[in-house]
């Protein structure tokens, strides 16, 4: 019997129609374009149902209420597939990637994201590869994470981040070895793959309205814009820092600013620029200050995972201290601790 997989189109370049203004996507095209690919009905193929979300978006468009909607709608067909994929644009795929996991308590099943940067209707495309990839992955591979596929890597989704804007290798996991890489066989790292949660049920934590950001330095970055950024409502900020963890130490209102932030509460995570490495902030004077004001350290999180860690964490209604503590746990695999 074929293996089922559900197709959850959110849109994005895969799935999208050549038009006087540019590439556009339309419901029902993609589903036209597949039909057209003798191999996706080959016997080695599963079987595949196709929804298209309305409205279907660029992913420049994606919001959490978008990371929520795609979570619900894997549960509500978790019991009648056996795998899933998940068809995104480019941009903003990292932090889907990077959210899932944490919505997505109990998970047994793959769930592998993936797109293009040349849509499916050009004949030169990158599209057909992700794709027919992707579902042989969700179908044929016990592999019970979100995960990123793209290019000729899977790669964990709170590990991936995007790399190019316009090459085919658009993704890449600096700080964790790719899940499985694909040439003339689907190599599989099996020793890498996270274990089935023993939870029986698939459950949604579903994300709330948490009030976090994100701020990257850069040289002269006045204490005044800090400050405005740190204002309430802000409950958690990922900053991202030079190096190891690094930051402005001689500027006292800088530090003065994160120093007022976190005595009211707001949890402010460290992450470093860097796309390679992990935070170290006690390696120089510069991080220690950081950690002196309450900054906590991100280790080697990426940006994306660092601030969908904050939303679940501030979502499962956790006070400041507590997000701070889980802040230094590996949850989903999103971070190395040493």
């Amino acid at each position: 019997m074929r293996k089922r997989v559900y197709i959850a189109h959110t849109g994005g370049t895969i799935g999208m129609k050549r038009t006087r203004d540019g590439y556009k996507p339309e419901r029902g095209y993609l589903q036209k374009l597949m039909r057209s690919i003798p191999e996706l009905s080959h016997a080695s193929m599963p079987s595949v149902t196709i929804h298209d979300y309305e409205p279907l978006l660029d992913s420049s468009n994606m919001t959490p209420v978008e990371w929520v909607r795609i979570a619900h709608d894997i549960a509500e067909h978790y019991a009648g597939y056996d795998g899933f994929v998940v068809l995104h644009g480019t941009d903003t795929m990292a932090y889907t990637a990077s959210a899932l996991p944490f919505m997505l308590h109990g998970l047994g099943k793959p769930v592998i994201i993936t797109g293009s940067q040349i849509p499916l209707c050009e004949v030169r495309n990158d599209a057909r590869e992700n794709l027919i990839t992707s579902l042989l992955l969700a179908s044929e591979y016990d592999i019970p994470e979100v995960c990123l596929y793209f290019g000729g890597k899977l790669l964990r989704g709170c590990r991936a981040t995007k790399v190019s804007a316009d090459g085919f290798a658009a993704f890449d996991s600096p700080n964790f070895p790719p899940l499985g890489e694909v040439g003339i066989e689907i190599e599989v790292n099996r020793d890498l793959i996270r274990k089935a949660e023993r939870k029986k049920q698939l459950e949604v934590r579903e994300f709330s309205s948490p009030i976090v950001s994100a701020l990257r330095l850069f040289p002269g970055i006045s204490s005044e814009l800090v400050r405005n950024v740190l204002r309430p409502p802000l409950q958690g900020l990922v900053l991202e820092t030079y190096g190891v963890g690094n930051g402005p130490d001689q500027n006292r209102d800088f530090i003065a600013a994160l120093s007022e932030a976190t005595a009211r509460g707001v949890v402010v995570v460290d992450c470093t620029q860097c796309l390679e490495g992990t935070v170290n902030l006690a390696e120089y004077a510069a991080g220690s200050a950081l950690a002196k004001a309450g900054v906590v350290s991100g280790y080697d999180m990426t940006a994306e995972a660092a601030l969908a860690k904050l939303h679940y964490l501030f979502s499962r209604g956790y006070g400041a201290d507590r997000v701070k503590r889980e802040l230094e746990k590996d949850l989903r695999g999103e971070v190395t601790l040493r």
